[in-house]
């Protein structure tokens, strides 16, 4: 593995963090034989005390070399932590600039047969069909006209001679009184003449046109 991590200028990240937590495990085991001794030496040396100063000093200064060492793996596997950590973001960094690099290629490789003027004209072509079908939804909802071109001065004209010629049937229609079959006493001719006309206004209005007659008639025979 070694070597062909060498022939390929260098190990991997995957490699290079397998490496540290093998090492972060050594050390782990290593510290904990270093907490068992550390407890054992000092077992020693409150078991000799006072009876055997000599041998109770030389377990104290092996607790000391051991609590030595525990302090530096301590230190050891901090800077491997942070090693590891730091080689895990950039190896993710890594992955998603690869990643970023691929998407780009496609995105390329997608817009190499895209042309921004066809795109213009499409849109164009796209606007301006658009407007044709508002145009034809707006003339198909638009109310049919036709025939209702007509002259309303006619129409007008033609809607009074109609009521007109009602107006004259339902005069037609009015029943007038029977004559009396007694003779009725004379009156003045005025009289007569206002009774015409309140009776019959039909016959009222032809007499009322022959004395108008009479009168230009008069007047005519006077200027000669």
């Amino acid at each position: 593995g070694s070597a062909a991590s060498k022939g390929r200028g260098g190990p991997s990240p995957q490699e290079a963090l397998a490496r540290l937590r093998e090492t972060e495990e050594m050390l782990s085991k290593k510290q904990e034989y270093l907490e068992t001794r550390i407890e054992r030496e000092l077992a020693v040396a409150r078991q000799h005390g006072t009876r055997n100063r000599r041998a109770a000093l030389q377990a104290l200064k092996r607790k000391k070399r051991y609590e030595k060492q525990l302090s530096q793996i301590d230190g050891t596997l901090s800077t491997i932590e942070f090693q590891r950590e730091a080689l895990e973001n950039s190896h993710t960094n890594t992955e998603v600039l690869k990643n970023m690099g691929y998407a780009a290629q496609a995105m390329k490789k997608v817009h190499e047969n895209m042309d921004l003027n066809k795109i213009d004209d499409l849109m164009q072509d796209i606007t301006e069909q658009q407007d044709v079908a508002q145009e034809i939804s707006d003339a198909i909802s638009n109310r049919a006209t036709f025939g209702d071109e007509f002259d309303e001065d006619e129409l007008m004209a033609e809607l009074e001679e109609l009521e007109q010629e009602e107006l004259n049937k339902g005069m037609r229609d009015v029943r007038l009184p029977s004559v009396p079959s007694t003779s009725l006493p004379s009156r003045p001719a005025g009289c007569c003449k206002l009774h015409t006309r309140l009776l019959h206004p039909v016959t009222a209005s032809h007499w009322r046109r022959a004395e108008d007659e009479d009168e230009m008639k008069k007047l005519a025979a006077w200027a000669s």
